[in-house]
């Protein structure tokens, strides 16, 4: 059973968006300037659209914490959009007769045409605004009440941007601690390691603004101090691995997701590719190329997760499509929009990574309270 529940509601150009997450003990101290934080960081990096000079994404707790601490209640979070000055009469909840331009061309590559034909809706307008990123904000603010937690435990998250269109960082930097990974990438414009490779990936971001055009690329996260047991192998949704797939997956324009070596697993022998076990006053690997998950369960190693971003659809230079209504060829509808969001992509999924691995440290240890939880995981858990 779920510890963790979490939704979010809001579109893009609306009021506010909103977030509820239940589960978290009392007692976790919590800020809104912590929030915040980690809020700034899914605004950066090169390839960003003018939205972000315009949102401030400063979040308000509006209930579950009195005086600086969770009381065990679920949380309230509401990030208003500056932007609604903009749009109060597209987005107005209530019914008016005044005249309002319908969408009709949908956009290759978004959610426009299914969703149109889903939710029978002759307004583009009506699936452009929810299945906007712009939610994630919301998603961010709710997972940095659940990195907070697991930083109690000394369990962190971080990530940084493997590659951005056909340039790739190939580079193993499981060796840097993982405060460290962040502390270098978020220095970075496209949250990039290598000083060679970040140059080639601002050249092609850059490009592609010029030519109207979008880029997609890869990035991974990695979380270190997990106890052995996180999830289980005996159910099917009890799996740590699914789990985090599931999460990484739903965020906007994700195509792939790996577990430590991934789908180069299939180019190494099996007396090549498992982690061999030692014993040094505590049980040992000598790699790491399942990714600190083993049987659907962590196994005391770093856990790194994998993920491949698509370029997003939403083009200056628009690609062909058809009116729904008229059904004749036009070009597809324009939005504002990023040119390459790869390393916001990658602040997302950590924020999601914790969610799952907050929950998954909860569903194992449990406790009402800060106190009860840390108890009962001085007590039990092992590393």
């Amino acid at each position: 059973m779920k510890k963790i529940k979490f939704t979010t509601a809001g579109e893009s150009h609306g009021e506010l968006l909103l977030g509820i997450i239940e589960g978290i003990p009392s007692n976790l101290e919590i800020t809104e300037e912590y929030i915040y934080k980690q809020l700034k960081r899914r605004q950066m990096g090169l390839g960003r659209g003018k939205r972000m000079k315009i949102e401030s994404d400063k979040p308000h707790i509006c209930s579950g914490v009195r005086l600086g601490k969770t009381l065990g209640s679920p949380i309230g979070l509401i990030i208003k959009n500056n932007d609604w000055d903009n749009w109060k009469k597209k987005m107005n909840v209530n019914f008016t007769d005044k005249p309002i331009k319908k969408i009709t061309v949908p956009r290759p590559g978004h959610a426009d045409l299914a969703g149109a034909m889903k939710f029978d809706f002759d307004d583009i307008r009506n699936v452009i605004e929810r299945s906007s990123a712009r939610e994630t904000a919301m998603r961010v603010a709710v997972g940095s009440i659940c990195r907070k937690l697991l930083e109690q435990y000394n369990i962190k998250v971080g990530s940084y941007v493997t590659s951005i269109y056909k340039y790739k960082d190939n580079s193993d930097y499981n060796y840097l601690k993982v405060n460290d990974i962040n502390k270098q990438a978020d220095k970075s414009d496209v949250r990039c390691l290598n000083k060679t490779i970040e140059k080639k990936m601002i050249n092609a971001i850059k490009d592609a603004q010029k030519k109207g055009d979008s880029l997609g690329g890869s990035f991974q996260v990695h979380v270190s101090g997990v106890p052995y047991g996180l999830g289980s192998y005996t159910s099917w949704n009890e799996k740590l691995n699914a789990n985090l797939g599931k999460a990484i997956l739903s965020i906007n324009g994700i195509k792939s997701f790996d577990i430590g070596l991934g789908e180069l697993s299939e180019q190494k022998l099996g007396s090549e590719l498992h982690d061999e076990i030692q014993y040094n006053q505590t049980f040992e690997r000598t790699t790491n190329n399942c990714g600190g998950i083993e049987g659907g369960m962590s196994n005391g190693q770093r856990i790194i997760l994998s993920a491949t971003m698509k370029p997003i659809p939403t083009l200056i230079k628009p690609l062909k499509s058809v009116d729904m209504n008229t059904k004749e060829a036009v070009l597809a509808h324009k939005e504002r929009t990023d040119s390459c969001s790869v390393p916001a992509a990658s602040i997302i999924a950590e924020s999601m990574a914790c969610i799952i691995i907050c929950d998954a440290l909860l569903e194992k240890f449990g406790g009402d309270s800060m106190q009860q939880l840390t108890s009962h995981i001085e007590s039990s858990a092992k590393y």
